[in-house]
């Protein structure tokens, strides 16, 4: 029995986890088959995964060294001088996470030389973990000055900015994945000494402080589904039920404002609150609490109906990377963080295996093949932390971030993705993702290999082989039939295709046609298999045009392109002057579709005629032009540098934002004391702002500085007579750091000297509207702001007009 055990142990996926029914008292009655049984054979994901073992993993330990997340733990170990430290508390959670990600990918290819990395990785680990268990190093190093986010005291600081429970949960993530990837206990049991000093600490007539960031209740019950200790699961549901208790003030931004069981829409930190869903679904599952099933279930439902992004992310805001308020979804300004996503995953599949529902894995597929996907460059070394739908060039991947949480869950997340493609219930199997794999799995009518043949998400053609072991097995095959397919571009009402005509989904069994009904989103073939049974599915892949909501207001007079899963985008460097955001696509175009093997890795391309628009001198009429336009994935879109981007693309004219007309400004060099040339480019592209506020134009701004005299100016294309300037300042109160200025002057460049000018008027210094200065007129080639920062706050400008 003991030897079956630890088998068994062997065998849980990171997102299943299996027990027997005699070690837990319940879970989900849904169990995904774990993706060490699911084999890739596919052109799309299987590379993804193979450059995320090649490239990612290896180009993540070596960015964690260089950047002293290592040092940290041997600092706390007492093995180097403290000196200078990272800047986050949370940053030991990237080595957890680099862990459990180079575990999961040492499960599906074996590499001696990794392992012993992880083994070098852990002991350094141990060696900066407490007698007692405790393992922080911020604290355990005891630098000269304690972050201010650390208290003096274990536990006892601000729960939004304390990160000692969410550097445990990942902990437990990671311990679990390298001991089911290596039958090694090395890391396990460092997570048991910290999980056994939370359950000492912590509880009734304990400690009673919730974690600030969540994600320690899932990992708690995840420690709880290996060793069947009690304590762990009953830990992870005390976290759950002090938040919002009132005996800890509490806020939106960690949902911690109410009982969780008293939420019932999404509010604040999106990571956070997708986390707690998630955990929340865990501990409902092993526990049977239906008052949190109830939270989760209008939670998910506010979610789909107001808040989730076309590409599936999900955080409107960078102001707290929040989510907003119902229907507001900003494209430019979209935060969509990376980890939101990949929380976003675990949350709806946590949903699929509680309520046997497709909706759920509709929405994940969406998240998987667009707004996660978006995360990681083709090269797999280059990374976005928000994911905007709609660019003017600002936005840019980067190598690394000082708060590189999306990197090291990218990193993690990637080789797991075969979990999620099957699912099994007694003898019911669930064909969830359609991905060309090989696949073992059992049941108890027996054991069953399936195959799937396919082209997805290229190609709407699925095969499934279906090979029992025995001669022949009875059991049911769920199908999913994807909401998509059948013109349901999202559940809910919040996304709906333009085209509301259903099209036909042959389903054949061994060549002959099945007449069947869709329930809950899945074709149940229930029937004797034998050896050599054929399933055939045809998706339609038709080019769909998608509307939002009205109440979107960002979308409106607007609609997106989706064929299959993908959701696509206009790119500049694929279209005429580098431009799209000025480029206007009727309602009515054809769109044809063409594969390009050799193109971004290969993708499906989607062409259609449009008109580009462009400003005059001195007239509102606009320019036209036809020209051909090019849209391809959004997941690929910023893999050939920065340049102009959207998703929803006008078929009217008053969305589009016509190319700037010829002015001084707009033919200007732009330089400043940030020196940034992205920001630069800004200044002059005649973007109208809504407010000081508006985040879907870029501007310039000088954060964090503050109290300082800065800079901003113009080197003309000739030399002009100029009398007048005029400035929108960018203004983010009450939660960003940007002020209007205390005072600004203009400089005009005359003899190589910069020289004031003389001023005959001047607008007063405010924000959500233009303000100039008309002076004597000055012939000169140049032209200079200077502007003084408020004394504790920053500055920005929108645009800059020179007349």
């Amino acid at each position: 029995m003991k030897k079956q055990c630890t088998i068994l142990l062997m065998l849980l996926s990171f997102i299943g986890d299996n027990l027997s029914a005699q070690q837990q008292t319940g879970d989900y009655l849904i169990q995904p088959v774990d993706f060490t049984r699911v084999h890739f054979t596919d052109q799309f994901w299987a590379p993804k995964i193979e450059v995320n073992r090649t490239i990612t993993i290896p180009y993540t330990l070596q960015k964690i060294h260089e950047t002293g997340r290592i040092d940290n733990f041997l600092k706390a170990a007492g093995k180097m001088p403290v000196g200078k430290i990272t800047e986050f508390p949370f940053d030991d959670t990237d080595l957890y996470k680099v862990i459990e990600g180079a575990s999961y990918s040492l499960q599906v290819r074996p590499d001696e030389a990794l392992e012993r990395i992880l083994d070098t990785l852990i002991q350094i680990i141990g060696d900066a973990q407490e007698p007692d268990g405790y393992l922080y190093t911020f604290r355990t190093m005891k630098p000269e000055k304690l972050h201010p986010w650390i208290s003096e005291n274990r536990w006892e600081k601000d729960p939004d900015l304390s990160h000692e429970l969410y550097n445990s949960g990942h902990l437990y993530e990671a311990a679990v994945a390298h001991y089911l990837a290596t039958g090694k206990r090395s890391l396990l049991q460092i997570a048991l000494r910290n999980a056994d000093l939370l359950v000492k600490d912590f509880g009734k007539g304990k400690a009673a402080f919730f974690p600030g960031h969540q994600v320690v209740e899932m990992g708690l019950a995840r420690l709880y589904r290996v060793t069947g200790k009690k304590e762990y699961l009953e830990l992870a549901k005390f976290f759950l039920d002090i938040r919002g208790d009132g005996k800890i003030k509490g806020a939106e931004y960690s949902q911690s404002h109410k009982m969780v069981t008293d939420q019932h829409v999404a509010v604040g930190h999106a990571v956070r609150a997708a986390y707690m869903y998630t955990g929340m679904a865990d501990v409902a599952a092993l526990t049977g609490n239906r008052q949190y099933v109830n939270a989760i279930n209008d939670i998910w439902k506010d979610v789909i109906d107001h808040k989730l992004y076309l590409t599936g992310g999900i955080g409107a805001t960078g102001n707290g990377e929040a989510f907003g308020d119902a229907y507001h979804l900003p494209n430019m300004s979209a935060y969509a963080e990376t980890c939101a996503s990949i929380a976003n995953v675990y949350w709806n599949s946590r949903m699929f295996l509680m309520n046997g529902d497709a909706k759920y894995i509709d929405v994940l597929e969406r998240i998987l093949y667009n707004g996660l996907l978006s995360g990681v460059s083709l090269s797999g070394d280059r990374f976005f932390y928000p994911n905007p739908l709609a660019s003017m060039g600002q936005h840019q991947r980067s190598e690394w971030f000082s708060c590189a949480c999306c990197i090291s869950n990218m990193t993690r997340f990637m080789p797991s993705i075969p979990g999620y493609v099957y699912a099994q219930k007694e003898n019911d199997l669930y064909v969830n993702l359609y991905v060309a794999n090989k696949a073992t799995i059992e049941l108890p009518a027996g054991k069953v290999s399936i195959e799937q043949q396919t082209n997805y998400p290229w190609d709407g053609q699925v095969k499934i082989k279906v090979k029992p072991e025995k001669e022949k097995s009875s059991f049911a095959l769920f199908v999913r039939i994807p909401g998509w397919a059948s013109q349901d571009a999202v559940p809910g009402n919040l996304y709906t295709f333009l085209n509301q005509q259903k099209r036909p989904i042959p389903l054949r069994i061994n060549g002959k046609l099945v007449d069947y009904k869709i329930e809950n989103g899945y074709v149940k073939l229930n029937r004797e298999w034998r050896k050599g049974d054929v399933v055939e599915l045809l998706l339609p892949m038709e080019i769909e045009k998608v509307l939002a909501h009205p109440s979107v207001k960002d979308d409106n007079n607007r609609y997106a392109l989706q064929r299959g899963p993908l959701v696509y985008c206009l790119e500049g460097t694929d279209n005429k002057d580098s431009s799209v955001l000025n480029i206007v696509i009727d309602k009515e175009a054809t769109f044809e579709n063409a594969f390009k093997p050799e193109f971004l890795n290969g993708v499906m391309v989607l062409t259609a005629n449009g008109t580009a628009t462009k400003r005059q001198v001195d007239s509102y009429q606009l320019l036209r032009s036809a020209q051909t336009v090019m849209a391809i994935p959004y997941y690929a879109w910023n893999n050939r540098g920065a340049t102009e981007m959207q998703v929803w693309i006008p078929f009217n004219e008053s969305a589009a934002r016509p190319k700037p007309a010829p002015s001084i400004a707009t033919k200007s060099r732009s330089s400043s004391s940030v020196g940034n040339a992205r920001m630069l480019r800004t200044l002059n592209d005649q973007y109208e702002p809504q407010n000081s506020q508006d985040h879907n134009g870029g501007y310039l701004h000088w954060w964090p500085r503050q109290n300082t005299t800065e800079w901003v100016q113009y080197d003309f294309d000739s030399t002009y007579t100029i009398a007048e300037s005029t400035v929108y300042w960018f203004d983010d109160e009450p939660f960003g750091g940007c002020r209007i200025p205390r005072s600004y002057k203009l400089l005009y460049l005359q003899n190589e000297k910069w020289l004031p000018v003389e001023t005959v008027s001047m607008d007063s210094i405010s924000k959500d509207i233009y303000n100039s200065i008309r002076f004597k007129p000055v012939r000169t080639n140049a032209l200079r702001m200077e502007i003084q920062l408020p004394e504790a706050h920053s500055a920005g400008i929108h645009e800059w007009i020179i007349k």
